[in-house]
């Protein structure tokens, strides 16, 4: 039997693709890091300033057309 640790030790866990493409979106376009969490019907997209939150409300249906999501997306400042 194996123990415990052993199994979590080969635990990866996956991001959903929407998560990773809106990472992505924003590392390539704004050369900036994001975190991203899912909420029921909304992804929370956090950012590291101001500028770079209202440039991305601006532009979520760009960014929704682009990373074939479905979801309300918020941006906050963090």
């Amino acid at each position: 039997m194996e123990q415990i640790g052993d199994l979590l030790g080969r635990y990866k866990p996956q991001e959903p693709p929407e998560i990773t493409a809106i990472k992505r979106y924003i590392s390539d376009e704004f050369g900036a890091a994001a975190s991203v969490a899912v909420r029921d019907n909304q992804l929370i997209v956090t950012v590291q300033n101001g500028a770079l939150a209202a440039t991305l409300r601006l532009r979520s249906p760009q960014i929704q057309a682009q990373c074939h999501i479905d979801k309300r997306l918020i941006f906050r400042i963090g």
